[in-house]
């Protein structure tokens, strides 16, 4: 195989790009994809930059169907920003087709790779620096569901299969556990206890779903606060990014997976427990946003549930590290042995902490419910 640079290279050479190559680095801090920053010279215009990703197909295993998602959803999204005045070179993903009209290319190895605008003059930031970008990140989420909320989402493709069906993650777990490939279940006793005392969250949001309480809705399902492009001048959120597990899900587990990320007093693999809590202050600064942005367009079930959300996708996040960590690290890219073990200590603590305020949780959505 060859290295990452000649790879890299010998698919710039797949798609039509301008200009002469410039340099090429690693880019962004995903743990899921390979993504290189290339930039090329072009007479009179300067340096361009593009994103280059090499997708992931050992978890998103039919990546000509995740494009397929991606170009119709930007298609639709930038036909929405144009209606309403807004600049859809900025507000969304532009995809840069390859030589041979696909939204993707193959490399001598048989990796799928894809080409993206570089967006200048914003940035993605790993954690939250004040209340205002976790607000503007609210914001931009629930913009994203008002822009979205009359597509069809049940023409999408499903990326990965059951990906935030806690239920199901809950007998993966299970299994886990009783397989114990790696011999480390025996050092996690009260991780896998808590979690196994907890079915009924696994189950909450399915069984809603199933009621008719919940409706099916385009959704992004990784909303963490990197995943929005905060504009570098104006500090607004500008860009929803990483489109990859955009699919039909629950409104409440995108609200979910913000709060247990852009929450919490301490990042996702901070080793001291006693620094990991639910900041109430910011769940109530990312409700605020999140309910502005979606203008009218959650039904009053969901607007309820979002606190169950944010427990459920804390709860399962933690049992996806968990799992992972039991089946050696397959999924979730680690930089020592126990960053897995490490996260999903984190995610616990979370559930504990907004078990405890509860209440509080419930108050702050029903005070921005009309």
């Amino acid at each position: 195989m060859m290295n990452n640079h000649l790879k890299v290279k010998e698919v710039i050479n797949q798609f039509d790009f301008s200009g002469e190559l410039f340099t090429i680095e690693p880019f962004g801090s995903g743990h899921i994809n390979d993504t290189y920053l290339v930039k090329f010279k072009i007479k009179h215009m300067g340096i361009v930059p593009v994103i280059l990703q090499r997708m992931n197909t050992k978890i998103f295993i039919n990546p000509e169907q995740l494009m397929e998602n991606i170009l119709n959803v930007t298609a639709f999204l930038r036909k929405k920003i144009i209606e309403n005045g807004g600049d859809p070179e900025r507000e969304t993903l532009t995809v840069i087709l390859a030589k041979d009209g696909k939204p993707y290319c193959k490399d001598s190895d048989g990796d799928y790779w894809r080409a993206y605008h570089f967006i200048v003059g914003a940035t993605g930031y790993d954690e939250v620096r004040t209340e205002e970008d976790f607000y503007q990140s609210g914001l931009a989420f629930g913009k994203f569901q008002n822009l979205l909320s009359d597509y069809p989402a049940s023409t999408l493709h499903e990326t990965i299969a059951d990906f935030h069906n806690t239920k199901a993650r809950f007998e993966v777990f299970k299994t886990a556990v009783e397989e114990d490939k790696m011999h480390r279940a025996k050092d996690v006793q009260d991780e896998i206890q808590f979690i196994l005392q907890r079915e009924d969250i696994a189950n909450i949001l399915t069984e809603m779903q199933e009621n008719g309480e919940l409706p099916l809705r385009v959704t992004h399902n990784d909303t963490k606060l990197n995943n929005i492009l905060i504009d570098d001048k104006t500090h607004e959120g500008i860009c929803i990014i990483d489109l990859d597990t955009v699919m039909p899900g629950l409104v409440v587990n995108d609200f979910g997976d913000s709060i247990r990320f852009g929450a919490s007093t301490a990042l996702e693999d901070e080793k001291d427990l006693s620094k990991v809590e639910c900041d109430m202050h910011l769940f109530e600064v990312y409700t605020k946003g999140f309910l502005e942005g979606c203008q009218g367009k959650l039904t009053l079930s969901e607007i309820k549930a979002l606190p169950i959300g944010a427990k459920v996708m804390t709860f399962e996040c933690g049992m996806r590290f968990l799992t992972d960590y039991l089946q050696g690290d397959t999924y979730f890219k680690i930089q020592y042995p126990t960053h897995n073990l490490v996260r999903c200590r984190t995610q616990l603590k979370l559930v504990s902490d907004m078990e405890k305020k509860w209440n509080q949780m419930n108050e702050i959505v029903a005070k921005y419910t009309n």
